[in-house]
């Protein structure tokens, strides 16, 4: 998510609109001079108010033009259309689906999205689902063949390879990091009932 921000003229400001948004509770990517690129967040258009009455106390403005809007509901409709599939099981046809909420030709707002954020937008809804896929693998006791079920992947092989493409990691090890949390927490709770 990247924001162009006016009255950025020194470091200063970068380290004041880094503290910010860290305390907004946003996660800083990168920032420089005009710019503050935030990690995707799928409340942002409710902390969109809070954002600018921050960047107003600091002297600064948001310049929010029309394409990051569009770029930014693109966003909000790619995790609506993963939040379905994982709802009804049902693959989403995901330009169809976007090109019919924004009124748009898909290609066009694809060419849009890529220029923007510098990713395809098929790159960026297969970042967003195998993100899902991680979060599902290390706090759900779903298979991955399941996992591959209802986000709509052809197999659960094909499903492992992109998880390996895309993370360098196979789907034992988010499982493996789950049961360590387990673990973890599990020694924690343990400790604060052993009396001392």
């Amino acid at each position: 998510m990247t924001l162009l921000i006016k009255g950025m003229v020194c470091n200063r400001c970068m380290y004041v609109l880094e503290q910010e948004m860290t305390a907004l509770g946003f996660e800083v990517l990168d920032i420089k001079l005009g710019q503050v690129v935030l990690k995707d967040t799928e409340d942002f258009s409710q902390k969109l108010g809070a954002i600018k009455t921050m960047l107003k106390s600091n002297g600064f403005e948001l310049m929010y033009d029309k394409n990051q809007k569009t770029i930014n509901k693109i966003k909000e409709l790619v995790e609506k259309g993963i939040r379905m599939q994982l709802d009804s099981g049902t693959p989403t046809k995901f330009t169809t689906l976007i090109s019919n909420k924004l009124h748009k030709n898909y290609d066009t707002l694809s060419a849009l999205f890529s220029s923007a954020e510098g990713i395809t937008l098929e790159k960026y809804i297969i970042h967003r689902k195998i993100e899902k896929v991680k979060e599902l693998l290390a706090d759900t006791e779903m298979s991955l063949t399941e996992i591959a079920h209802l986000l709509g992947y052809s197999s659960q092989a094909y499903l492992s390879n992109q998880l390996k493409k895309h993370t360098g990691f196979t789907s034992s090890y988010f499982r493996q990091v789950k049961q360590e949390h387990e673990h973890t927490l599990n020694m924690q709770m343990d400790e604060e009932h052993t009396p001392h």
